[in-house]
């Protein structure tokens, strides 16, 4: 296996990074097919991403809040593992704890 064909990340150096902004992103891993990071909003703060290119994957790692989507809305907490269409409008909102969230997107090849 060549040099740089894996990576290993320890969770708490990479929630390390994170200051008190009330929403951060924080990318750790860009492969031509995949990006990875850590999405943080603390409880009250207002989500304002905008549709993504990509499909993505959320795994909530700490706290509660709700989703938002074009076919409704739905709790979230730990363990909930959320996916969302490349180009679907979402966003969380209601975020009673802070939320902490593993996210990955799939990115086609160019």
């Amino acid at each position: 296996m060549a040099e740089g064909d894996w990576q290993i990340f320890q969770l708490n150096e990479l929630l390390g990074n994170f200051s008190d902004k009330p929403v951060e992103y924080h990318e750790f891993l860009r492969v031509p097919t995949l990006n990875c990071g850590l999405y943080r909003l603390q409880s009250g703060a207002r989500d304002g991403q905008v549709p993504h290119d990509e499909d993505e994957v959320y795994y909530v790692l700490e706290g509660r809040g709700r989703l938002r989507t074009e076919d409704g809305e739905r709790d979230i907490q730990p363990g909930s593992v959320l996916y969302i269409r490349a180009d679907s409008v979402h966003s969380f909102i209601e975020i009673s704890e802070d939320l902490t969230l593993l996210v990955f997107f799939a990115s086609t090849p160019q």
